[in-house]
């Protein structure tokens, strides 16, 4: 089956071989072709399609590729949030109230919680999404986190090193010892990612060093996050090692800059954790200017980051981050297919996935002009619509 999108107001085709980041065409058309993209170019000049779309003016962007969630987890933390927004300040150690119920809950709870958001992100315009573990930390309850993300998406992240479960609150490098042997062996069959939280209160920067060379030992490819309570290590060691992402980035001096510059590393911004813990936003301003590759993601969990929405993020990147508009829908489009290593997704060009956006407004620019409105009209992710789509219906394709 062939599609054919015509009468486009404004193609966002982040085509890199275009002289503007994004690639924008006016008065486009595209066509997929089974779960491809197969030409792009003026409506005038728009091939036959066994379907017609007519967009009649809208704009039309890439799927949003949401390169950083938490979507396996049980219960919520509000309580949590209301108190830090009467003036107490976010710590790491929330996360155990997460295992907690995570490790209570049964694999069709955790399931359909995960189905549910993944729901409401395709929704809003994302059609490729990580899923990391991390509410386990047992053997058994990373395995199985795991095993439930693999059912919605490929870009699945082993995070056994979260935080040091309260088990093993007097044995930090016995818990070490644990995720990098049979825990890492549980969880290497159904993760393609390792990652580690490398932070004052998690894991330290040998801890976290460790836990990647073990990763990468066992074929997982390394992220981490990093530098979002204050200034540490991890930044560095992520460029250092030349990992594909880095994740927060809040604090950061000059040298960290200049190493994400010169390695590649992707840097991962998070505004939703900003905008929920009243923490400082990062300054995508001076990355940006220094030449550093930016992504945008939701950072989807229920303590720092309630939120499946990467059109909210987008608003508060370009308000609070010092992004134009432009620059926050590419990293949250080409950006995020670049921190998990991904040439299939992230552009409308002919031979990458067909996984495309028709907005409910002229311009990409008013994602962030009209923040909180509901500009996705419709979603396709590899060909085939998912919104709106009936309820029910399969959640595998991002």
């Amino acid at each position: 089956m062939s599609v054919l999108v015509t009468n486009i107001g404004e193609l966002v085709t982040n085509d890199p071989e275009a002289d503007d980041p994004l690639g924008v065409r006016t008065d486009a058309a595209l066509v997929m072709d089974g779960d491809v993209i197969a030409w792009v170019g003026p409506a005038t000049g728009a091939p036959a399609a066994d379907e017609r779309v007519d967009a009649s003016g809208a704009a039309v962007i890439p799927g949003f590729v949401d390169s950083h969630s938490h979507l396996v987890f049980a219960g919520d933390r509000a309580e949590e949030f209301r108190a830090r927004m009467a003036g107490e300040s976010y710590a790491a150690g929330g996360i155990r109230t997460t295992v907690a119920a995570t490790r209570a809950a049964t694999d069709d709870e955790l399931a359909a919680t995960v189905q549910r958001l993944v729901a409401e992100m395709r929704s809003q315009g994302t059609t490729s999404v990580e899923i990391k573990s991390g509410y386990g930390l047992t053997v058994d309850d990373e395995a199985r986190s795991l095993r439930i993300a693999r059912g919605f998406t490929d870009d699945t992240t082993f995070l056994g090193a979260h935080v040091v479960p309260s088990e093993f609150a007097d044995d930090p490098a016995g818990y070490v010892d644990l995720v990098t042997g049979p825990m890492l062996a549980a969880a290497a069959p159904h993760a393609r990612w390792i990652d580690v939280f490398c932070e004052t209160g998690a894991f330290d920067e040998d801890q976290a060093r460790a836990v990647l060379a073990a990763g990468a030992a066992a074929g997982l490819k390394g992220r981490l996050h990093a530098n979002q309570l204050g200034p540490g290590p991890g930044v560095a060691l992520a460029a250092e090692l030349g990992l594909a992402a880095v994740d927060h980035c809040t604090y950061l001096t000059d040298a960290d800059v200049t190493a994400l510059r010169d390695s590649g590393t992707v840097a991962t911004l998070l505004p939703g954790v900003e905008f929920s813990t009243r923490q400082p936003f990062p300054d995508a301003r001076r990355l940006l200017d220094a030449g550093v590759r930016v992504a945008l993601a939701s950072d989807c969990n229920p303590g720092s980051s309630y939120t499946s929405s990467l059109p909210f993020c987008i608003a508060l990147a370009v308000r609070e981050m010092g992004m134009t508009p432009a620059e926050a829908v590419h990293a949250a489009t080409a950006g995020g297919a670049a921190a998990l290593g991904r040439d299939d997704v992230g552009a409308l060009v002919p031979g990458r996935r067909a996984d495309l956006v028709l907005l409910d407004a002229p311009a990409h620019v008013h994602l962030a002009y009209r923040p909180g409105v509901p500009l996705v009209r419709q979603v396709w992710v590899g060909g085939e619509q998912v919104h709106p789509t009936s309820a029910g219906a399969a959640p595998r394709g991002c």
